[in-house]
């Protein structure tokens, strides 16, 4: 079947890449005699992001020479040596395209088991000096894969190639990772893929996301914004304020989804536009969109809308959005909230009354007393209304005779289990970030699966930049130098409006440059990790995506606005 040519190993080390620190075992160097394989790595060998690289499923990388002679032709390139891809095995035959997943092979004295094809990650990128070159393995249909140990032994340079058996199903790398990757997949090879035990969990995975994922919600309002007016607003506490807005001319409102949230453009003074989200707290199919907003003690928005904001007064307003949305089915429901938090689920809470929904129903709201209690009075009325509801309410500083359903003190996971919550139900949890991590790690301690816990943070979201190390979290800022030329760029969650700097590559190196967490894995686009919700205005991209994201969103580690720009980020 083919030749083992080279033994690449090399350990991870920190290299500085665009101001960063990133751990990385990519680089390897081919060694001489017999090497080890065993379960997790090659002796010497070593990954420095073992989420996506490394351990038992992914222990050992194979490229072929063909493409070290393909990519020297298509890339103009002299220098690329064995190792130079990242690979342990670099191979004479073995191609992508005829080499399957679920393939066993003898190498030497060692047994193996192909699994999947390489991961698109950045670090390709960094090893070879071109960004775009994880998106060009894909492209290409030259991946490379990798090898579960199944016996382990030891291997050089020279060893013939044995295989030993050929994979169910027949899927090559190539179609396999065509099928993650590129458009057009076909949900019939989807499933013969997951017919093939020795295809990787992760993989697996993602595939079967692609089968069951339904057809996306898309906003069923108006592109970008649109003028509203303000018909009333209502004092819910001393610093929370419910703002209810229609139509300027009076037409009926598109229905919103119980959970989304409003992204509202204001002009406070003399100061930029600035974009803010809110929860709508009202049910789907009100005459009105109510919007709850909390006034943050250096809130800009916050402050100007309690402030100045009146009834008749015109905001521009974005279409509802978001996918923290309550999902049909029969399991138990579990709505979880704290202070401002629970806009989003007493909305959720208004739609299961309005059809007396007959799913058992827990309400866990925590608040600081009663005079900081928004909607306490509507959501207790509003639980009578179904025929299965359990209300819990927490006070964090309780004065004396409170309701039978208030408890003083913080939720733990004992006054979780205590309050009888079903293992199998649905949770919707919205809150500050603490809590929500907290009532997490709760509600997996008491059962709940993971993927059953839904959550909503209207801070920026965590990052996720696989490999680079971490740094202490600076608060987002307009980027430093001479303000940009282009078109104002508004990262919404982060509260940023900025003139789009023309030496900037991509909205995703702007957002960077304002420390804004950004999320990325090969930045090139090819796994749509850096999708990004955009809320109005238009994008060019620098190289075309693979496989175009829906109209709604986009790639930002590949595009550039073309006018004013609101992401949601």
């Amino acid at each position: 079947m083919g030749t083992l040519l080279s033994v690449n190993v090399g350990l991870p080390a920190d290299v500085t890449w665009q101001g960063r620190s990133v751990r990385t075992g990519i680089w390897k160097s081919p060694v001489s005699g017999p090497r080890m394989v065993r379960r997790l790595n090659i002796e010497g060998d070593g990954q420095g992001d073992l989420g996506g690289h490394g351990g038992e499923i992914r222990a050992v990388l194979v490229y072929q020479a063909q493409s070290y002679t393909y990519w020297t032709r298509t890339l103009g390139r002299d220098d690329l040596t064995f190792g130079t891809f990242g690979e342990n095995f670099t191979v004479d035959g073995l191609p992508d395209d005829e080499v399957c997943i679920g393939d066993r092979y003898r190498v030497g004295e060692a047994e193996f088991e192909v699994t999947q094809p390489r991961v698109t990650c950045y670090r390709v990128g960094m090893r070879l000096g071109r960004a775009d070159m994880a998106s060009l393995l894909v492209s290409h249909h030259r991946p490379g894969f990798y090898l579960r140990v199944l016996t382990e032994g030891r291997v050089q340079a020279g060893d013939e190639i044995v295989l030993l058996g050929k994979g169910p199903e027949q899927l090559s790398v190539a179609a396999t990772d065509a099928l993650l990757y590129l458009p057009g997949r076909d949900p019939d090879t989807l499933r013969r893929a997951l017919n093939v035990p020795a295809l990787s969990p992760g993989w697996q995975q993602s595939f079967r996301e692609l089968l069951e994922r339904p057809e996306p919600a898309r906003p069923s309002g108006w592109p970008g914004f649109r003028p509203m007016r303000v018909a009333s607003i209502v004092q819910e506490t001393t610093t929370v304020s419910s703002i209810n807005l229609v139509s300027t001319d009076g037409s009926t409102l598109p229905p919103a989804q119980a959970g989304q949230f409003l992204s509202v453009r204001v002009r406070p003074g003399n100061e930029a536009p600035a974009v803010r989200s809110y929860s709508l707290s009202s049910p789907p199919g009100a005459d009105a969109y109510r919007i709850s907003v909390k006034r943050e003690p250096h809130g800009l928005v916050s402050g100007w809308i309690h402030a100045t904001l009146r009834a008749g007064d015109v905001v521009d307003v974005a279409s509802p959005r978001g996918s923290f949305v309550l999902e049909a089915g029969s399991r138990p429901v579990v709505l979880l909230s704290a202070g401002i938090g629970v806009t989003p689920v007493l909305a959720m809470l208004a739609q299961l009354a309005a059809t007396r929904d007959p799913r058992p129903v827990w309400w866990i709201h925590t608040a600081r007393g009663r005079a900081q209690h928004a909607f306490a009075d509507e959501a207790h009325a509003l639980l009578g209304q179904l025929p299965d509801a359990h209300e819990h309410v927490r006070y964090t500083a309780a004065g004396p005779g409170l309701p039978p359903h208030v408890t003083a003190g913080r939720l733990t996971a004992k006054a979780l289990a205590d309050m009888g919550v079903p293992q199998d139900a649905d949770a919707y949890l919205c809150g500050p970030a603490g809590f929500m991590d907290a009532l997490t790690e709760h509600l997996t301690t008491h059962g709940l699966a993971p993927e059953r816990i839904h959550r909503e943070l209207f801070s920026a979201l965590p990052p996720v930049n696989p490999g680079v190390t971490s740094v202490s979290a600076v608060r987002p800022h307009p980027p430093a130098g001479a303000p940009g030329t282009g078109p104002l760029v508004t990262f919404a969650r982060s509260g940023i409006t900025t003139p789009w700097p023309q030496e900037q590559d991509s909205l995703l190196t702007l957002a960077e440059a304002c420390d804004i967490p950004t999320r990325w894995s090969c930045r090139t686009g090819v796994c749509h990790t850096c999708v990004t919700p955009l809320v109005s205005g238009g994008v060019d991209y620098v190289a075309e995506p693979l496989e175009a994201p829906e109209p709604d969103e986009v790639l930002i580690c590949c595009s550039r606005p073309t006018t004013e720009v609101v992401l949601d980020l």
